[in-house]
């Protein structure tokens, strides 16, 4: 899953700039929408929300993934460390189906939500976990376990996304994607339209022109792995049928794009890194030591 992480202080601010940017569309869409018959009187819209971080220990490529140490923590206990920081969150669980994970979080504090061994994807873990929890949340965000370097700027500012966009059940991020990734299939691209909607998600290069080269001068777009979800859409989304573009691409997302549901796309300024094999272990330790982020 794509990593993110803001490489110096003007970095920050443009993310910043992005995510404002994205807002202000989103806002527009509301209004134009009549979104104050969402609102109610309190003004308020979708303000209940909970972030949710799905781990599983079985991984073809990487077994045990969440518990890996990066620099002396297990990468689980960075990634829910760094979800903590997020203002609009108002309550942050793991959801595992695996006692040694369950057991690790809990020992740095992490409330830990057991989850059953079906659930095909950390979408359907989120939902699961959903409706063991006692109090009711408007979003949920899906922060992947991989993720220790995820910036809360991004939880954030997909949170707000969606509290901005009344006619959109899903909302994400992206960011800039680097020529040498243009053709790894780990790497999701993303188109979106004017509004700042998602068209399109592909492992392929997307859009891919007549040359069949990059185009340096074409912004293209790499999708990051967080997602956040109206908590009424995640109740229905494992009971929509997979889709053929799901299935082909191996991408749950375009199932809510098949079926017909509008997904909001802010863009943040961020490196992004993946952590999918041990060998990435290393590559983003020595990120860390080089920005001093121990």
């Amino acid at each position: 899953m794509p990593i993110c992480s803001s490489s110096s202080s003007s970095s920050s601010s443009s993310t910043k700039s992005w995510i404002l940017h994205g807002l202000a569309v989103g806002a527009a869409v509301a209004v134009a929408l009549g979104a104050h018959a969402y609102l109610g009187r309190s003004g308020k819209f979708r303000s209940r929300v909970i972030g949710i971080i799905p781990a599983r220990f079985a991984s073809t490529r990487f077994q045990g993934k969440p518990l890996v140490q990066i620099l002396g923590k297990p990468m689980i206990q960075r990634t829910w460390e760094r979800a903590k920081l997020a203002e609009t969150l108002d309550q942050v669980v793991v959801a595992t189906d695996d006692e040694k994970i369950a057991e690790c979080c809990r020992g740095f504090g992490a409330e830990v939500i057991m989850t059953s061994e079906s659930c095909r994807n950390g979408t359907e873990r989120c939902n699961e976990a959903l409706q063991k929890l006692d109090k009711k949340y408007d979003i949920v965000v899906n922060i992947q376990g991989d993720e220790p370097l995820i910036e809360p700027e991004i939880i954030d500012g997909i949170v707000k996304a969606l509290q901005a966009a009344p006619d959109a059940v899903f909302s994400t991020a992206v960011t800039s994607l680097k020529p040498e990734d243009a053709f790894d299939p780990n790497r999701v691209k993303c188109v979106v339209d004017n509004r700042g909607y998602a068209i399109y998600f592909s492992r392929g290069l997307i859009p891919y022109n007549k040359s069949g080269k990059v185009n340096p001068q074409f912004p293209y777009l790499l999708h990051l792995g967080i997602q956040s979800y109206d908590t009424k859409f995640l109740k229905i989304y494992p009971e929509l049928t997979p889709t053929p573009l799901q299935l082909e691409e191996d991408l749950e997302q375009l199932k809510v794009l098949e079926n017909g549901y509008k997904m909001k796309v802010i863009k943040v300024d961020h490196e992004a890194h993946g952590v999918d094999t041990p060998e990435d272990v290393e590559k983003i330790e020595q990120f860390m030591r080089e920005r001093n982020m121990a």
